[in-house]
């Protein structure tokens, strides 16, 4: 285990991955508002494709809980790696092996559940020496109060709170950039 890192100053795509944990056919209809949550996680995905930020998924015993559910989470040639899990941190090893090799140093997580799977990787990713970052409006449970728990306790961790629509910003930059006027689109729909 290496020494945790310090929280990001600005994250920028080289080093910038989202992690998209368990957001399955059966996990997500039974999340506390599941549109809310496909409402930002499928633009957000789109525009981290856009700008060249690798985007992983798990999935959770998949032949028990469904495939992934939003698109285009569901376009697995587009995504740096899918895997499958048991366990309920998205720390497996086609993950880590991806960030590192990518020399990953700030891990967006979206996903479910949030007081579980995103909690426990959050948690790993720190004692790993990445620098996890919590989209709160990517991440959902069945309970809000689960939720917002998890959310308290990622940050009491070390790990940084953040929106989808700020993370797009933060590494877009500048609006005169080319990236802003291609992922307009979909902060709009943010």
């Amino acid at each position: 285990m290496s020494d945790p890192a310090p929280p990001p100053v600005r994250m920028i795509p080289r080093e910038s991955a989202v992690l998209a944990v368990d957001v399955q056919q059966r996990l997500l209809p039974v999340m506390a508002e599941p549109e809310a949550l496909e409402r930002r996680v499928a633009p957000f995905v789109e525009a981290a494709l856009a700008l060249g930020v690798p985007v992983l998924r798990t999935e959770q015993a998949p032949e028990k809980l469904g495939e992934t559910a939003i698109e285009p989470l569901t376009r697995a040639d587009a995504l740096a790696v899918t895997a499958s899990k048991t366990a309920f941190s998205a720390c497996v090893e086609p993950v880590l092996e991806t960030l590192r090799a990518r020399a990953i140093r700030n891990v967006v997580l979206v996903g479910i559940e949030a007081h579980v799977c995103v909690l426990q990787t959050a948690l790993d990713l720190l004692g790993l020496g990445f620098a996890p970052v919590v989209a709160r409006d990517g991440i959902a449970s069945r309970r809000a109060t689960d939720r917002d728990a998890a959310v308290e306790r990622m940050i009491q961790a070390g790990v940084v709170p953040t929106t989808v629509e700020s993370v797009v910003m933060e590494w877009v930059a500048d609006a005169a950039s080319p990236d802003f006027k291609s992922v307009l689109p979909l902060i709009k729909s943010l």
